[in-house]
């Protein structure tokens, strides 16, 4: 009676021999199709038992069980031994997921290429569909060609010329797998690198090419070279970072080049698939002998080109930009900086310093006015010197004054003669 109501599985259990065959929770099972619809799959688990896949576990993303057929085999994990009919319930999503990670780690280890489609986009980068798993395509890890070139840097923007690629398929290749984590993380640069390796090897540090601008941004400016390659694939990109565009200061790139100008540079660093580029390199350097061109102590006239909370930009001549500190604006302290000028005003300042090495030179504001003040005290000294000369004029002036007192002496004899005629008397 107790062997009628123990169920198969139990009495598989029971036995020795089948229970070395009967899998555990979790475990991978192959099973062959016995029935398919869009509501459940049974499968024959080796004549031992029939599986069942069902619900949210009957759909995966992968390919391999979209179109199930009578008869075919397919793997499935066991999440049950036993549900309520006595059937082992099976998931083809674990499956799925067990043969998609291990498809990851292959891919991983032999750096085949793969397609994959975007199917999102954060500010760190895109999401993307890896068989049926989800792997992240971080910013730093696109191609240039697919790379945010947003001036100022703003994520937002960033964000929005990230979603313009969702849909899209990229080319990449697996970076990293981290199961235990639920991370797959792929590199479309790794691939265009490896394209690159052939071309970048042409190159060495010194050489000057001719490129056209492709990109700018605050920090630089993206030059794609040669100019005569045969195809996409012969291309190179370098970076010009501002600090190189030009020997002269510079506020933005955009105020010196345009995309799509045609530009000479000189490598000056290859990092791997990186090449970092040189404008002004090819230019005469104009801060070399600039101390025989600006003397400290001398007054010049510049224009100022931008007004800062810390002071004056000014343009001296086309390649030779000084600085009016704040310190140096005025005497007194300023509370107002755009009250003592502005951009595009001419004014005259003194040079106080003069760095070649460093590309500096100091002007000031506040020596213009001590040297003013200090020709009114100069002046106003030379008035007081010559002074005394008008002075006699007040001497030949005084007896003329004076002769009123001088006959006035005469009543003092009398005052005297007073008491002599007492005496007399």
């Amino acid at each position: 009676m107790a062997t009628t109501v123990e169920s198969k599985m139990e009495a598989l259990l029971e036995s020795n021999e089948a229970s070395l065959l009967v899998p555990k929770e979790r475990d991978t099972v192959t099973g062959t199709v016995v029935f398919a619809s869009r509501r459940e799959v049974r499968l024959d688990i080796g004549g031992l038992t029939t599986g069942v896949v069902r619900g949210r576990e009957l759909f995966a993303e992968s390919e391999i069980y979209a179109d199930l057929q009578i008869g075919e085999k397919i793997e499935a994990t066991v999440i049950d031994l036993e549900n309520e009919n006595g059937e082992m319930e099976l998931s083809f999503k674990y499956a799925g997921e067990a043969k998609a990670w291990e498809t990851a780690r292959t891919l991983f280890t032999t750096g085949e290429a793969i397609s994959v489609k975007i199917l999102d986009a954060n500010k760190g980068g895109l999401i993307v569909k890896v068989d049926h798993l989800q792997g992240f395509l971080p910013v730093s890890q696109l191609a240039p060609e697919h790379y945010p070139r947003v001036s100022g840097g703003s994520k937002t923007r960033i964000l929005e010329k990230l979603k313009e690629y969702v849909g899209m398929k990229f080319k990449v290749k697996v970076l990293d797998v981290l199961e235990g984590d639920n991370k797959l993380i792929v590199s479309e640069k790794a691939i265009w690198e490896e394209e690159q390796e052939n071309v970048i090897a042409q190159y060495n540090a010194g050489d000057t090419v001719e490129g056209k601008v492709t990109a700018i941004a605050d920090f630089g400016v993206f030059v794609k070279f040669p100019l005569d390659a045969d195809d996409e694939a012969a291309y190179l990109e370098g970076l010009v970072h501002i600090s190189e565009i030009a020997w002269q200061r510079i506020d933005h790139p955009r105020d010196f080049v345009k995309v799509n100008d045609v530009v000479s540079a000189q490598i000056i660093g290859i990092e791997g698939s990186k090449i970092f580029l040189s404008m002004k390199k090819l230019v005469t350097n104009p801060w070399e002998g600039v101390e025989k061109k600006y003397k400290v102590g001398e007054v010049v006239e510049g224009t100022i080109l931008k007004v800062n909370p810390f002071g004056f930009f000014v343009e001296l001549d086309r390649d030779i930009h000084g600085l009016a500190h704040i310190s140096e604006l005025d005497s007194r302290p300023v509370t107002d900086i755009n009250a003592l000028g502005k951009a595009g005003e001419k004014m005259k300042f003194m040079v106080v310093s003069v760095e070649p090495e460093k590309h500096r030179l100091g002007l000031s504001l506040k020596a213009m006015k001590k040297g003013a003040e200090k020709k009114e005290k100069v002046v106003e000294a030379a008035e007081a010197v010559e002074a005394p000369e008008a002075e006699p004029k007040k001497e030949e002036d005084a007896p003329a004054e004076e002769a009123p007192k001088a006959e006035e002496t005469p009543e003092a004899p009398e005052v005297a003669e007073k008491p002599t005629e007492e005496a007399a008397e």
